[in-house]
């Protein structure tokens, strides 16, 4: 179940799922590539993960693989690392093309044995806010990585 919180509405997408599965699973699911290649993004993408150090100032390079076969290649630099409660990083196209580039905070809330995984991407104006709604569908990309996270998450969980 997705919830959307939208808190700087003008700058900001922000999604919240509960997900099934231990905060330290999740967390795992999140940082170790060989979780993330297997859930990361919208549906129907796949993955390939060059690089993933994830500490402050480690980069995560990774290969989206739309299901178009369009690739898009995407770079993550890591500000803050808190296991297992909060990443903030960076996130932009790993080439010459200035395309998007974002701030991001995800948290990891304990629930009960259960996991609140909370999303906020922070964008440079609200008119890109609104381009990445409207022409890319991010808002609905979100739930659906989101989505793939609790049902990769919960299968680890077993």
């Amino acid at each position: 179940m997705i919830t959307e919180v939208i808190k700087n509405a003008d700058r900001e997408i922000a999604l919240s799922r509960l997900v099934d599965a231990p905060r330290e699973l999740v967390w795992d699911a999140w940082v170790k590539p060989e979780h993330v290649a297997k859930w990361w993004g919208p549906d129907g993408f796949t993955n390939t993960v060059h690089e993933m150090s994830v500490k402050p100032g480690g980069v995560w390079r990774v290969t989206m693989h739309g299901p178009d076969g369009t690739d898009y290649p995407n770079k993550i630099v890591f500000k803050e690392v808190k296991r297992p409660e909060l990443l903030t990083y960076f996130h932009c196209d790993d080439g010459d093309d200035a395309g998007v580039a974002f701030d991001s905070a995800v948290t990891f809330e304990e629930k009960g044995g259960k996991t609140l995984v909370t999303l906020r991407v922070t964008l440079a104006s609200s008119q890109e806010r609104e381009r990445l709604i409207e022409e890319v569908g991010a808002l609905e990309g979100g739930k659906q990585t989101l989505g793939r996270l609790a049902a990769y998450a919960e299968k680890m969980a077993g």
